[in-house]
């Protein structure tokens, strides 16, 4: 098998695995705990899941593809150019978020999503839980949606618009599980956001720290001051 064609494999594996760990993992947790109701519990098993992905896919990468898991070598930036860049990663994927959320609910009237209002009860108080998911979030999204499968696709199709678009067009999928459209069409804005830094600058540590304070400060003040308020975000 030729490596563009073990990439692909690599692929496809991921995205099944983490559209399955997403859409799965709470039924399946469910027939071995026989938790009836949405708890933390249940939703931190459901996070561990992804960690697991994460394993199976690293050894995908070591025993298959037999390469760097980096396609790409993470460059090396000064402690200021950290700081500028997440803070103007975040700024643009909040404002640009808010704003598309925005239009998204005054053009279809689209209310905010049940496990959104789930997920505020469980995470009411639980700091732990709140940091755990933000983590979770993002240490699993940026390696296996930038770090892996973006310059794979480049690498198959010779196409660095490729490996942009279609990276971040199945991050916005696997935000379907949420119910609504802006929980798809912001993502999908956010990936090309992060796709396109990650092409220009190659560093992942970045895109993790500013996926994780993004969570983190949207869940904070999901938890501080309630979702309806802030359910533009």
């Amino acid at each position: 098998m030729s490596l563009n064609a073990k990439y692909s494999v690599g692929i496809v594996l991921t995205f099944v695995l983490l559209a399955f760990s997403m859409l799965y993992s709470i039924p399946i947790i469910n027939q071995f705990f026989h938790i009836k109701t949405f708890t933390a519990d249940l939703f931190f098993y459901d996070r561990l899941s992804l960690w697991l992905v994460l394993v199976l896919v690293f050894l995908y990468n070591f025993f298959i593809e037999n390469r760097s898991f980096f396609v790409w070598e993470d460059k090396k930036y000064s402690a200021g150019f950290y700081l500028v860049a997440v803070i103007c990663l975040y700024l643009i994927c909040a404002v640009g978020g808010t704003v598309l959320n925005g239009i998204i609910m005054l053009i279809t009237h689209e209310k905010v999503s049940d496990k959104l209002l789930q997920l505020s009860l469980i995470f009411k108080n639980n700091y732990f839980l709140i940091v755990f998911t933000c983590l979770t979030a993002g240490v699993i999204e940026e390696l296996l949606m930038r770090a892996y499968i973006q310059p794979r696709i480049e690498k198959i199709y010779n196409s660095p618009v490729l490996g942009i678009t279609v990276s971040a067009l199945l991050f916005g999928i696997l935000h379907s599980s949420y119910g609504t459209i802006g929980q798809v069409v912001v993502p999908f804005f956010i990936g090309i956001v992060f796709a396109v830094f990650y092409k220009k600058y190659s560093n992942i540590k970045i895109l993790i720290i500013c996926h994780f304070m993004f969570d983190f400060i949207s869940l904070m003040l999901m938890n501080l001051i309630g979702l309806k308020h802030i359910s533009v975000f």
